[in-house]
């Protein structure tokens, strides 16, 4: 990949991947794709909510379904068995991506919140008792927070929470005292998706396993953004998800320590999960199969492994100095215009998005007036609600960057956002 004056890397190359960016947006929507021309070129800034999918995932999906759509695990004609080996090998690219040591760490799921449920029952049911305690963080995401939540209730296990500090950190002496001798778990977010800190969870695993308990990182935000290996991070389990990092909805993956999942009961139950069934009793297969019960999402999981050959094309060193480009420039400019409240750690020291609130304008008010200059932000409380409650604010604005974003489309935000301002001044 090329490297563009000012980029890491040829960005107006990686957005010829993606001809949705080429659309525009706003004014009468019952006139899309008729007449536009009081329509605006689209800047689409929510890439951490789910970001787009270049021709060549695209392409993937539609030479499965045309070339040899077919069940996996499950026939012995040919399609069936091209169809099994591109799913099977699908694992295998996902597991090198973030150092597993094979395709029995990577069990495919819908995305990182059935990862993180996953885990919880198959795994946090047996393990749990009263007594025990889960350490998660005041910033973890509804996905992990609301999970482990309830699993605390059905086990009676306590579940504690680390302070967040008033700069966006993680409060370490406060980590260190919540996690004790009674601790089971550790599951944090390793980039929080609200604040953009990036989470030191090598220190948090050696801390649990100090005390012999396993650490789970929620990766919905690091692994698309940054190189991670699973060894480095010293973690026991990572979830992540394929459609934040330009593959498909419906696919996104559980790491876990072989010797971890092979004790773990499976999750789901149904075909192809199974080694041998009779009427009174069932033996499960090996890993992962025996947590991908019934037909999986097998056009998504060979999208994904394709989504990660894109990215690892540019390069996840590039990824991540891109979005850092980007996020600090925004941080800057938004934080110049006087009146702008950003959530989170300094402008050098964040994941590639920026929280934010205009003095005077609530967030959805500012999120619909952007979309009127084309620029696609989030509002609300990012499935941060008890974060949200602790910053004492009901919502924040949020735009996230990807590897198709611009210097010039964080100008064209900073400019809407000024104009939201000056409207209700």
């Amino acid at each position: 990949m090329g490297v563009q004056e000012g980029y890491p890397f040829d960005v107006e190359a990686v957005r010829g991947d993606f001809p949705i960016l080429d659309r525009l947006v706003g004014g009468d929507p019952t006139t899309i794709g008729q007449d536009e021309s009081d329509d605006t070129p689209l800047v689409y800034l929510d890439n951490a909510a789910t970001t787009h999918t270049p021709d060549p995932v695209v392409d993937t999906i539609a030479n499965y379904y045309r070339g040899y759509n077919s069940n996996v695990h499950r026939g012995i004609h040919q399609l069936s068995q091209e169809a099994s080996i591109a799913y099977e090998e699908a694992h295998d690219t996902v597991a090198d991506f973030v150092g597993a040591s094979g395709r029995e760490e990577i069990v495919f799921t819908k995305n990182t919140t059935e990862a993180m449920n996953l885990v919880a029952y198959a795994w946090g049911l047996e393990e749990l008792g009263p007594g025990d305690n889960v350490v998660l963080t005041e910033m973890e995401h509804h996905s992990s927070l609301v999970t482990w939540q309830q699993i605390g209730k059905r086990t009676g296990a306590d579940v504690r929470f680390i302070e967040v500090t008033k700069g966006g950190t993680l409060d370490m002496d406060d980590a260190a005292r919540k996690i004790d001798d009674d601790t089971e778990i550790v599951s944090v977010v390793h980039v929080s998706n609200a604040l953009g800190t990036v989470n030191p969870i090598r220190e948090l695993a050696s801390m649990a396993h100090d005390h012999d308990a396993l650490i789970f990182a929620d990766g919905a935000q690091s692994v698309p953004t940054r190189p991670v290996d699973v060894g480095d991070l010293d973690v026991d389990f990572l979830a992540f998800s394929g459609h934040k990092m330009c593959g498909p909805t419906g696919i996104g993956a559980l790491y876990g320590r072989e010797a971890i999942l092979d004790r773990m009961s499976p999750y789901l139950y149904g075909g192809d999960m199974i080694r041998r069934v009779s009427f009174e009793e069932s033996t499960w297969e090996d890993l992962p199969w025996k947590f991908e019960a019934g037909t999986p999402s097998i056009a998504q999981g060979i999208a994904f492994a394709a989504a990660v050959e894109y990215v690892e094309e540019i390069g996840m060193e590039r990824v991540q100095a891109h979005e850092e480009l980007l996020a600090e420039y925004a941080y800057e400019e938004l934080d110049a215009l006087g009146d702008v409240d950003i959530y989170g750690p300094p402008a050098d020291e964040r994941g590639g998005l920026v929280a934010f609130n205009v003095d005077g304008v609530h967030a959805h008010d500012l999120s619909s007036i952007l979309n009127d200059y084309g620029v696609a932000i989030r509002a609300g409380d990012h499935c941060t609600q008890p974060l949200h409650d602790e910053m004492g604010i009901a919502a924040s604005a949020r735009a996230s960057f990807y590897v198709y974003n611009t210097l010039e489309e964080v100008d064209a935000l900073v400019d809407a956002v000024e104009a939201a301002r000056d409207l209700f001044a």
